[in-house]
Formats: structure tokens, C-alpha cells, sequence
């Protein structure tokens, strides 16, 4: 599947210090792995609501670690699937009166144009969950064949046949279970299988399914409905994938095992990335990732920013009314990567006027400030990505700025000018 257009990296003298980040699974921020190569998966949208906020905010902060990885000159492959096919897109498709295939295709689209706009740089693979289904049937084949999924006889009007990751199965095949094992169920969540329930009921489980041997046990593989779409799966029979195991196979495809950061928001740790990890160790018996980060949720005015509600802030609807993007994405970056926060209009007004500080200040660039203030932005994004602290550094830059009675110099105006577009995706 065809991704969106990236702008080119101005190239900035000096090099980015040791990159730090908060790894969910240890609640701590560690140093990622000193290499030439880094990888990154950052989980896509389903497209039938593109292109909210808090997408937004997900994509632009790991666009933050892409930027800081190039910036040491490290070889980037970036992965991002995009969930063309799910109960949700179904649905919205169905109460629209619309193909959903037209309706996944033209929020692909939209989501595609937001975030050229917002200067997100592009995924070398940007995989649909269609696109996957021929990849994928072998791997759940495998999984039935290792005795670490099963099909579920048909109950409730449901046929027979759909196919479940057996979670207990993949648990014990590692012949322990606990921190030394290489999976068990909770290692990235922390969460006790009784905390787990309720998130998989409310994030696309179905823990009172009959009989399934576990209430966790993930969707691998729905077989054909009347009026649903469906794809030859071969030993599986005519279906469609979960949701989970897309994620696992492109993944596997496209990225090294394991890879170095698998990125989302805070609502995937469970049961997403989870049961993804679950799965690739079941496929291959090496882990998923070295380390998983997550970002904040956004709310609206105080509330949560939600579907059901009917409050989300579109990144198109505010282009639509002409806001700058590049004011769009300061308001992201004004919150750190990992704070839960609030969209305001307030906050938007506030990074228009921030935007403005600065192009005054780089006419009035004073000589040699440029390098100290691109070694503080670095500084700061070096540690866990901080770029409130980075923001704040080109604040005190600019108030200097435009304090100084000094000549202008076009050298530090320039420099500071493409450190805000390499490091922080910021156009002035």
C-alpha cells in the first residue's frame, strides 16, 4: 500500500547524545540499543475516523524517535499497518450506507494528507490489514499445528470454526512462567489476569464467548459470515482475520527479530501488544520487541475524547478552517509523549503565538547562539524524547533573540531554523 510523501531532513552539524526511552514493560526510561540500524512499528489506525488528535499526538511523538535515530545517522526502518478491515470499520460502513472499502480507502486517504501536513515522516512499509491476509493464513495454520491455537465450535448462532490463540498453551510452551520466561501473559502490561478482563471486554475481546478455554484467549481468525466480506484461508476456510496477529506477521515480514521499539498508544499495551508479543514468540520463539513506549490519551475540554462521545477533534477539520498545521503539531508537542492531556483552543492559541515568537526571533538571530540551542534541543529529546524542555529551550532562545541589539546573523538563523524542522518537525 502506497504511504504519503516525507519532506527531506536538513542535515545539522553535531550528532544527537544517547537516546533514552521510558520502556513500558520496566515502568523506567533505559538507554536503547548503540547500533547503525534501529526499527520501529508504531500500530496504525482503523480507518473510519481519521484523522483525530490523539492519532495525531501517537504518530508525531515517534516521529520524535524516527527524527532523533536519524540524527545519530542511523539507518531507520519504519513499519505502520493500517487495520483495512475490522468490526468497527464494518459497522460505520453499514450505518453510513457506504462500501467499506470506499470508506477505508477515503480515510486512509484523509489520514495520509493529515499527516503530511503535520510533517510526520513516512513508514517505509505501510501494510494494510488486507494486504496481510495471504502471509498471514500460514501462520495461524502453524500456530493450530503446534497445538497453540484451536477452532471453536459454533454456539449462539455463531458458525463453526473461528481460530483462538490459546494463551495458557503459548504460556506454557515456554515451560515457565514468569520474569524468566520469555512469554507469559502480562509481561508488557503488568497487569493480573483479573485486571486484564475488563480492558479485553472494553478493547475488541470477548472473554464471555462459550467455549473458548480461556476468557483471554484473542481472535486469530473469523470465518465467513452472510454479508460480511471474507477471503480464502485455506485449512481455515473463508474468512478474515483478528486483529492482534496482522500487527505479529507484518511485523515479522518487514522488521528484524526482534525489532527495537514497538510504539502506540496507551490504550494498546493490553490486550494489543500483548498478544502480539504472544504471538511472535508462538511463530518464532524470539521476542517481539526489545522495548515497548506508549503515549497519553487526549481528551477535550476536560472530557474524554471519544467515538461514543462524538467529541473528537479532527486534524482535517482544523486544516478545513485554516489553522496551520505546524501550530497543530506544537499544541502535541507542547505536552510530553507520555502525559495523558487535554485539547483546548486555549492550547492552539497559545502555538500560534508561539510560532509567531519565533519567526520574529530568527530575523533577529543574534551570531553564535544557534549551536547552544540545538545542543539543549537535543539534550532534551535525548531523554525520553522530552519536548516541552526542547520547546522551552527555543522560548529562551527567542526572547534573547529578540532582546539582543547585536547585528542579525543569517548562519544561526538558518541553523535554527532547520534544527526545528530536523528534530522537531516544526516549518517556519
Amino acid at each position: 500500500m502506497k504511504t504519503w510523501k516525507s519532506h527531506a531532513l536538513p542535515q545539522l552539524p553535531g550528532i544527537m547524545p544517547a537516546i533514552h526511552l521510558h520502556e513500558t514493560t520496566q515502568q523506567r526510561v533505559v538507554p536503547l540499543p548503540d547500533s547503525e540500524q534501529a526499527s520501529l512499528y508504531v500500530c496504525g489506525i482503523t480507518p473510519y475516523d481519521a484523522t483525530h488528535i490523539g492519532h495525531a499526538a501517537t504518530y508525531v511523538a515517534f516521529d520524535l524517535l524516527n527524527r532523533a535515530w536519524r540524527d545519530q545517522d542511523r539507518a531507520v526502518s519504519y513499519v505502520q499497518n493500517v487495520t483495512d478491515i475490522d468490526d468497527p470499520l464494518l459497522v460505520r460502513a453499514n450505518r453510513d450506507g457506504v462500501d467499506w472499502r470506499e470508506l477505508a480507502a477515503s480515510q486512509t486517504a484523509l489520514f495520509h494528507a493529515d499527516m503530511e501536513a503535520l510533517n510526520v515522516l513516512a513508514p517505509e512499509h505501510y501494510i494494510g490489514a488486507v494486504e496481510s491476509i495471504a502471509w498471514l493464513v500460514p501462520e495461524v495454520e502453524k500456530l493450530i499445528a503446534d497445538g497453540l491455537a484451536y477452532p471453536l465450535a459454533g454456539s449462539d448462532g455463531e458458525p463453526d470454526g473461528d481460530i483462538y490463540f490459546s494463551v495458557e498453551a503459548a504460556s506454557a510452551a515456554t515451560h515457565e512462567v514468569g520474569p524468566k520466561a520469555p512469554w507469559w501473559l502480562g509481561q508488557i502490561s503488568g497487569l493480573s489476569q483479573a485486571e486484564m478482563l475488563p480492558f479485553f471486554a472494553e478493547r475488541g475481546g470477548d472473554p464471555d464467548r462459550p467455549g473458548k478455554r480461556s476468557p483471554l484467549d484473542a481472535l486469530l481468525w473469523r470465518v465467513a459470515r452472510d454479508g460480511e466480506p471474507s477471503w480464502d484461508g485455506a485449512t481455515l476456510g473463508e474468512g478474515r482475520p483478528g486483529w492482534h496477529i496482522e500487527c505479529t506477521v507484518i511485523a515479522r515480514r518487514f522488521l528484524p527479530r526482534p525489532f527495537t521499539v514497538q510504539g502506540g498508544g496507551s490504550d494498546l499495551v493490553f490486550p494489543h501488544h500483548e498478544m502480539g508479543a504472544g504471538h511472535a514468540y508462538a511463530l518464532g520463539e524470539t521476542p517481539m520487541a526489545q522495548h515497548y513506549s506508549h503515549t497519553g490519551m487526549v481528551g477535550l475540554e476536560g472530557e474524554k475524547m471519544s467515538k461514543s462521545l462524538g467529541n473528537l477533534v479532527l486534524v482535517s477539520a482544523l486544516r478545513a478552517e485554516g489553522v496551520d498545521p505546524a501550530a497543530i503539531r506544537l499544541a502535541i508537542l507542547a505536552h510530553h509523549y507520555r502525559a495523558d492531556w487535554f485539547w483546548t483552543q486555549e492550547l492552539l492559541d497559545d502555538a500560534d503565538h508561539r510560532l509567531e515568537r519565533w519567526r520574529q526571533a530568527l530575523l533577529q538571530a543574534p551570531e553564535g547562539t544557534a549551536k547552544p540551542v540545538l545542543a539543549e534541543m537535543r539534550k532534551a529529546l535525548s531523554q525520553d524524547l522530552d519536548a516541552p524542555r526542547a520547546l522551552a529551550a527555543v522560548d529562551t532562545w527567542a526572547a534573547a533573540a529578540q532582546e539582543s541589539q547585536s547585528l542579525a546573523s543569517e548562519r544561526d538563523a538558518a541553523l535554527v531554523s532547520d534544527a526545528l524542522e530536523a528534530l522537531l518537525g516544526i516549518e517556519l
